[in-house]
């Protein structure tokens, strides 16, 4: 008897890349096929089953709500330029293809 449960309709699902020790990797991938269940739903199913069970994690979660994810930060390096691929050329700040040939402002 399988220890997930059958799949649950209408959840928000996020993307999230992680790394796996490659025994993990194939269990995942094993376990997914005996289900015939993509990994993503095994994985999903794992903490939530795992997880609910260790009663001093449930309190602390109680105890600390909110979010805990990392907030997203900028980008490292040069930032992209925008670009008009129909126009060929760069966008200004309001999103509008550049003028050819204009003049630069005069300091």
């Amino acid at each position: 008897m399988p220890v997930i449960k059958a799949r649950t309709r209408g959840k928000h699902v996020v993307r999230h890349i992680t790394r796996l020790d490659r025994e993990n990797l194939e269990t995942l991938h094993a376990y997914a096929a005996f289900l015939a269940e993509p990994p993503e739903y095994v994985l999903n199913q794992v903490i939530e089953t795992l997880l609910a069970r260790d009663r001093e994690f449930v309190a602390w979660r109680e105890a600390h709500p909110g979010p805990h994810t990392p907030r997203p930060t900028a980008a490292k390096g040069r930032p992209r330029r925008r670009y008009d691929v129909h126009a060929n050329r760069p966008l200004t700040e309001s999103g509008q293809a550049s003028a050819r040939g204009a003049a630069s402002p005069a300091n």
